[in-house]
């Protein structure tokens, strides 16, 4: 298989970062971006945090209340709550700069994205490594942002090497170093292993990428499956044949609401389904989209979540259409519900660009 060159750029504490640039005094002190749940000060969760924050043990997902406590000592810690209208705008700056130094650019979220190559730099990785450190040094000199880039000759390797030396990092992994990198590396490295998969290794005695590689693919297909299995097995030889794909930034659009009370009254969550129903919409008709599946997902007052979701015939862009679905989804999970509902959200999904009906074959 021929070798092909990918970047997997990926922003540095990005919504902290994006604070920082807009009001420098904060590069001091310990940032936290948070998602407020308007019940509160101390209500809701850490979106991201600075370096310095995270040096007081600060994480994303993180409890606001529990985050004050670690900076109790710092008495210039900042809390702010998200504006991803600004992050968003700051984030389409940087993709529109990365797009001009690719053959292939996949968007993958607000601060993360694959580029392929390979023509570009002829694939040869000294030019691969000239090329990451131009885009580099053009997102910081346009948009004073910084960020990581892994360079290997695959999406995975390159996701695991963009982190490898944050922030502000740049690790090549040239094909004839692909085992050195990885052998030392703990197997949690892995994208797509989790906590509990982590787990069943350390309890098999394996800590490393190299320990992983003693265990043959048929144990690992028994333990977790025959598709789990196979990518682990892939994984821990870098091995990964996934291609850079051209990718629309927006595959779904959702908007979700605290509520001012908890409540499991139709009439009241109606209300609010309905604003949120015109804010999707809004977003929807701006980015000239239209949607074929509707969805709507509470948050319970035990903060367990629920959702329902129902797959149009023909996608539309309807705003009645939406409410209308919204409404008959909302009375259905209704009908069962015990417990009072503290969040409440839209979601449209399943997007395609309005292009008249030229296409409307493939949606049946």
């Amino acid at each position: 298989m021929e070798t092909r060159i990918v970047f997997h750029i990926d922003f540095d504490y990005f919504y902290a970062q994006c604070e920082e640039i807009r009001t420098p005094e904060l590069k001091t002190k310990p940032v936290c971006v948070c998602v407020f749940s308007d019940r509160g000060t101390d209500s809701g969760a850490i979106a991201t945090a600075n370096y310095t924050a995270r040096e007081y043990g600060v994480k994303s997902g993180m409890p606001i209340i529990f985050a004050k406590k670690k900076l109790e000592e710092r008495k210039d810690a900042v809390f702010l709550p998200v504006d991803f209208d600004y992050y968003d705008q700051m984030s389409e700056k940087s993709m529109n700069i990365m797009k001009n130094f690719a053959d292939i650019f996949e968007y993958v979220g607000r601060d993360e994205a694959y580029l392929d190559v390979t023509k570009r730099v002829q694939v040869d990785f000294k030019k691969a490594s000239h090329l990451a450190q131009q885009i580099k040094n053009s997102i910081r000199d346009k948009i004073k942002l910084s960020c990581s880039i892994g360079v290997s000759p695959n999406k995975l390797i390159s996701k695991i090497a963009s982190d490898f030396k944050k922030p502000d990092g740049l690790t090549i992994v040239s094909p004839d170093k692909i085992n050195n990198f990885l052998d030392l590396l703990k197997i949690r490295t892995i994208p797509g292993i989790g906590v509990k998969t982590e787990e069943k290794f350390t309890k098999m005695n394996l800590k490393t990428i190299q320990d992983l590689k003693k265990i043959d693919i048929f144990t690992l297909n028994k333990e977790f499956g025959r598709k789990s299995g196979t990518f682990i097995y892939n994984a821990s030889r870098g091995i990964d044949n996934e291609p850079v794909k051209e990718r629309e930034d927006t595959i779904q659009c959702s908007k979700i609401t605290t509520l001012r009370k908890d409540s499991k009254d139709y009439q009241f969550l109606s209300e609010n389904i309905i604003a949120l129903c015109k804010e999707v919409h809004q977003i929807i008709i701006k980015n000239n989209k239209m949607f074929k599946s509707i969805g709507i997902h509470f948050v319970q007052s035990d903060l367990s979540n629920k959702s329902k979701s129902k797959m149009l015939r023909n996608p539309t862009a309807n705003l009645e259409e939406l409410q209308k679905i919204t409404d008959q989804l909302l009375k259905e999970i209704l009908e069962n519900q015990t417990a009072t509902i503290r969040r409440l959200g839209v979601k449209v999904s399943e997007l395609s660009e309005v292009q008249g009906q030229s296409n409307i074959t493939n949606y049946f």
